[in-house]
């Protein structure tokens, strides 16, 4: 299923994460399948995938614009993220880090959190949510 266009991707794995059971967390999972929710754990699970992003902290001014106005969404940018793994993009450094400095800037502030969490593969920081519940939720993901 789609996610709704006003859904944003933290909020759907912060239902994972409140979810009582293994069960639930994989419903919830299949229910708002999308290639942004997949890409986002891929990158926060899979061993394979490297950042070309230096570690901590990202300089970038949070978008507090309210959710309906003034900002991208993951749903539409996540393609972008090829340009900030190893083996995909050759872009120079510096225009790699402004790019993705921009994409944080544009989304929902978030959003934003949720990014520089899953650069550092960092999700289970904030949300209660395994590899093994993505596997048994999208089992055609192929881990290493």
């Amino acid at each position: 299923m789609r996610l709704p266009d006003n859904q944003l991707i933290p909020e759907i794995i912060q239902r994972v994460s409140n979810a009582k059971t293994k069960d639930e967390k994989i419903q919830i999972l299949r229910h708002y399948d999308s290639m942004a929710l997949r890409a986002v754990l891929i990158w926060n699970f899979d061993d394979r995938v490297k950042s070309l992003l230096p570690e901590g902290e990202v300089p970038y001014t949070a978008n507090d614009a309210p959710e309906d106005t003034e900002h991208t969404r993951l749903l539409s940018q996540w393609k972008l993220f090829n340009h900030f793994v190893l083996g995909v993009s050759q872009l120079p450094q510096v225009k790699r880090e402004n790019m993705f400095i921009q994409l944080l800037e544009s989304l929902h502030k978030s959003e934003a959190e949720l990014v520089c969490l899953m650069k550092d593969k960092q999700l289970h920081k904030k949300y209660k949510l395994t590899k093994a519940v993505v596997t048994e939720a999208f089992p055609d993901i192929v881990w290493e």
